[in-house]
């Protein structure tokens, strides 16, 4: 069984940081890009990053470029987005996500697996 698993999210103020993990099992991220999409309340899911097999190519929303990376340890199963300078309209649940095939992409589509998401909040 494939399982997606988000951490690091919470509470923080505006302008703070955050890093968001996303482990799996029953999967391996080796060859996959993995991508980070958010949603906040009452909005649609929206791309915020992607990286693709090899980690050599990123891709980010223009909202968050400059402000969050993203990572990937293929060792560990793991990628992650680090997120700094954080703002009000940061606040979402983020969610992780895996594709079979290597090439990043910024259509939540075109993704097989996906994590239980992880809150983010940030105050003034």
């Amino acid at each position: 069984q494939v399982q997606l698993v988000e951490s690091g999210g919470g509470l923080v103020q505006a302008g703070g940081s955050l890093r968001l993990s996303c482990a799996a099992s029953g999967l391996t991220f080796r060859g996959r890009a993995l991508g980070w999409f958010r949603q906040a309340s009452g909005k649609e899911r929206e791309f915020v990053s992607a990286v693709n097999w090899s980690g050599g190519s990123t891709d980010y929303a223009d909202s968050v470029k400059g402000r969050f990376t993203i990572s990937r340890d293929n060792t560990k199963n793991t990628v992650y987005l680090q997120m700094n300078s954080l703002k009000l309209e940061d606040t979402a649940v983020y969610y992780c996500a895996a594709r079979l095939g290597g090439v990043d992409s910024n259509r939540w589509s075109a993704y097989d697996f996906w994590g239980q998401g992880t809150q983010v909040t940030v105050s003034s």
